[in-house]
């Protein structure tokens, strides 16, 4: 019975790599032994290779669970596909039918919240995503294990998970992309009051206009409610409690704040209604939506 344990599959991939590591650095010492004899170098040079010269990479625990994280992201978007092999869709005609296991986002918006305030929420389909590819018998060992992973901070495995996604994901998409990312982060600032990615090959002219109605609104009313509930506990909460609720009010307060000036920016550039040209590269078309998305750094 095949195993749906993360932590199995990623054993079995360590023991290749190592496999295929160990095959390649005793090809290249044995093609430096024969250099060495044919022009009598034995005193100059030795035949050993250092393991950072071996051109195939070894397992990475961190980078494949974040590997695996991004290809989630990747179906989610229709880039990738669990039911269809290589690049699915980057650009051109959609094919819906290549999707069966995984339906991807149909308004191509993914919102990263730092609490479960909307039902499309990043971490929760990151979660679903697990569920779906190795069961959910196994669902909290595998989050489990992908937390422990991970590194980030959290109490439990989807708090860890939802960390990275808020502040690390995007970073290190940036950086296999050579700053020139296929998925881009609208984002408010550093109180994390809005973010949410979109795939560049599914961009289109309303898809500014998408984010402000859809999300930004609705996260806006969510931090209101919040805070009317907040407003309503402290009246009522006991001296042990009234510190921690005061802290979540002006966590939120920020929040609300900075959503509210971010939601300005946005309703500008959603009323222009700005496509952009894949022919044009990242750098072009991204500039042209910099002030409400995240600086690539």
């Amino acid at each position: 019975m095949m195993s749906k344990l993360i932590s199995d599959k990623y054993k079995q991939w360590e023991s290749e790599c190592e496999a295929r590591f160990q095959k390649l650095k005793s090809n290249e010492e044995e093609l430096n032994r024969i250099f060495i004899d044919i022009y009598g170098l034995q005193d100059e040079l030795t035949p050993e290779v250092e393991d950072r010269d071996v051109t195939v990479r070894r397992a990475d625990l961190t980078r494949e669970i974040k590997s695996l994280i991004s290809y989630a992201v990747g179906c989610l978007f229709g880039r990738y596909s669990l039911d269809a092999d290589g690049l699915c869709y980057a650009g051109g005609e959609w094919d819906a039918g290549k999707y069966k296991t995984i339906i991807p986002v149909k308004d191509n918006v993914l919102p990263i919240c730092d609490d479960d305030y909307l039902e499309s929420d990043l971490t929760g389909k990151i979660v679903d995503f697990v569920k779906t590819v190795y069961g959910e018998d196994t669902l909290e060992e595998n989050l489990k294990f992908i937390a422990d992973a991970l590194g980030t901070k959290g109490a439990t495995p989807r708090e860890v998970i939802r960390n990275y996604l808020l502040t690390g994901f995007y970073a290190d998409h940036c950086k296999i992309y050579q700053k020139r990312p296929i998925y881009w982060l609208f984002s408010s600032g550093k109180k994390h009051g809005f973010k949410a990615l979109v795939y560049m090959h599914r961009w289109e002219k309303t898809t500014v206009a998408t984010v402000r109605t859809d999300y930004v609104h609705e996260l806006q009313e969510r931090y209101r409610t919040q805070l009317s509930m907040l407003g309503e506990q402290l009246e009522q909460a006991a001296p042990s409690e009234r510190v921690k609720l005061k802290k979540r009010q002006e966590k939120l307060t920020a929040q609300l704040d900075e959503i509210n000036a971010y939601e300005e920016k946005v309703h500008h550039l959603a009323d222009r209604m700005i496509d952009i040209d894949l022919d044009d590269g990242v750098k072009v078309n991204y500039a042209k939506f910099a002030e409400i998305l995240e600086k690539i750094k």
